[in-house]
């Protein structure tokens, strides 16, 4: 049983990145093995959870992944740790649109029967701090918040006003914090900027997180609430059995993944006998992925090697496979364009028939050009920055078959970008998208996979050993 907490909020920009993050390095500069997750598809902030503790930044997704795989996924990252530390995502109740709770912190709170702790701002309220959390408190029975830390406190007046209101709510107070600029991360138009981008800013940013957290916050009280979850039965999630079925591993996923008896099993004839190398997109430029992808491809046969375009020239020796995952290309497009011998390269590799999966940055980097600057021009396609956010979750069909996924596959998705590229699909789209708006996105051709939905394969693990497949043996497998 590994001992937890939910870092929550009763919406968006209350401070939970700063306290989850200052209470992982808090904890684990105290000497505990502190394990980070987040609810929803970010990939920003665990990148800060990683900076804290030490270990990868897991993402807990109920649509992506299924309701039945949060348990797992979770007892996978949190294995051998003294503490995990959840931070939510939005405000705490709210989900996926027009699906329920499904996807929410509370969910999954729940799935995970850990106690919740609450952030609130309480930076324009004094007594109604007590109305709002008795309502959060009351609201679903069946989640237990087990403390709030005020954030944004203005002065030691404002302190024991708030602490008098919510000394009637039954509900304790274990963090007061300050208003504090040195804790701040700045933001961009997706978000706040990635730890690859600041590299000694964010650690200097983390550490004045974690000393803010341990001068304001009852760290042996959020221990104990900690210690106090229950014990939770699930068998960690294991990518060399992930398409082994297990009892309720689905939950109510409404489009679960194919499953095989094991590995072996579903591409016995086809697994290599030397491992093929696929090379995953990194640094500064495309830092969006999630560690379960690796893991998959590993457990699939491939070894994994990370190179960065904008510094590396060539592809790592070998490469039979290219990933390259989300990011903020269009911060770097004369950097990108400028590294002329590796856009060749990966031209070549995709003329070459070889498996090729690109999502959102990834897209805009195999696109003909990107705000007028060169790219690496395998897709007939231009892209450029847009004033417009989309975002949100999609709901997709496979419309072509390509190195992910045979025709008809039905997958679940995310996506979050301020571009757009034109045409949005090839003449072999991607996927044919259900909600929120039908339409065609993506491209396929040859072994490219190219589209601006985000997925997570630890809820479709096919797509990794088909990935492989491909690798190996070319389109027929």
């Amino acid at each position: 049983m590994v001992a937890r907490l939910v870092i929550a909020a009763p919406s968006s920009g209350a401070g939970k990145t700063t306290v989850a993050t200052g209470l992982m390095a808090a904890f684990a500069g105290r000497g505990l093995a502190v394990s980070p997750h987040k609810v929803g598809p970010d990939y920003i902030d665990p990148g800060y959870h990683a900076l804290a503790t030490g270990r990868p930044g897991r993402n807990l997704d109920a649509y992506m992944c299924g309701t039945g795989m949060i348990a797992p996924l979770f007892a996978h990252g949190s294995r051998g740790c003294d503490l995990a530390v959840v931070e939510g995502v939005m405000g705490l109740y709210d989900g996926a649109a027009d699906q329920g709770e499904l996807a929410s912190t509370a969910q999954v709170a729940k799935l995970l029967k850990a106690p919740v702790v609450l952030v609130v701002d309480a930076s324009s309220q004094s007594r109604s701090v007590a109305a709002l959390v008795h309502g959060f408190a009351s609201w679903d029975p069946e989640v237990r918040i087990g403390g709030v830390i005020l954030n944004k406190v203005a002065t030691d007046r404002h302190e024991h006003l708030l602490r008098e209101a919510l000394g009637e709510s039954g509900v304790p107070v274990l963090g007061v914090l300050r208003r504090a600029p040195a804790v701040a991360t700045p933001s961009r138009h997706l978000g706040l900027v990635p730890v690859a981008e600041r590299q000694a800013a964010a650690v200097e940013a983390v550490a004045a997180q974690a000393e803010q957290v341990r001068a304001g916050c009852d760290l042996e009280a959020l221990l104990a609430l900690a210690r106090s979850a229950p014990e939770l039965h699930a068998e960690a999630w294991d990518p060399a059995v992930a398409g082994r079925p297990t009892a309720g591993e689905t939950g109510d996923h409404p489009c679960p993944p194919r499953r095989t008896s094991s590995w072996g099993d579903l591409h016995a004839e086809r697994m290599p006998t030397t491992r093929p190398v696929v090379a995953v997109a990194g640094g500064a430029a495309f830092t969006f992925s999630y560690a379960e992808h690796a893991e998959l491809l590993a457990a699939a046969g491939a070894d994994v090697v990370t190179f960065d375009p904008l510094r590396d020239e060539e592809l790592p020796p070998g490469t039979s496979g290219l990933v390259i995952g989300g990011g903020f290309p269009e911060m770097y497009g004369s950097e990108l364009s400028a590294n002329e011998p590796l856009r060749k390269a990966v031209a070549e590799l995709a003329r070459s028939g070889a498996p090729v999966a690109a999502e959102c940055a990834g897209l805009l980097y195999l696109a003909r050009s990107l705000d007028g600057t060169p790219m690496c021009g395998v897709l007939d396609a231009d892209a450029r920055m847009s004033s417009r956010l989309t975002l949100g979750y999609r709901d997709a069909v496979a419309v072509s078959d390509s190195s992910l996924a045979a025709a008809g596959t039905r997958m679940r998705g995310h996506e979050f970008h301020r571009t757009v590229i034109e045409p949005g699909a090839g003449a072999a789209a991607a996927w044919g998208l259900r909600q929120p708006e039908r339409r065609m996105e993506g491209f396929v051709q040859q072994g490219v996979h190219a589209s601006y939905v985000h997925t997570h394969w630890a809820g479709a693990p096919e797509a990794a050993v088909r990935f492989v497949g491909h690798c190996v043996n070319g389109p027929a497998a």
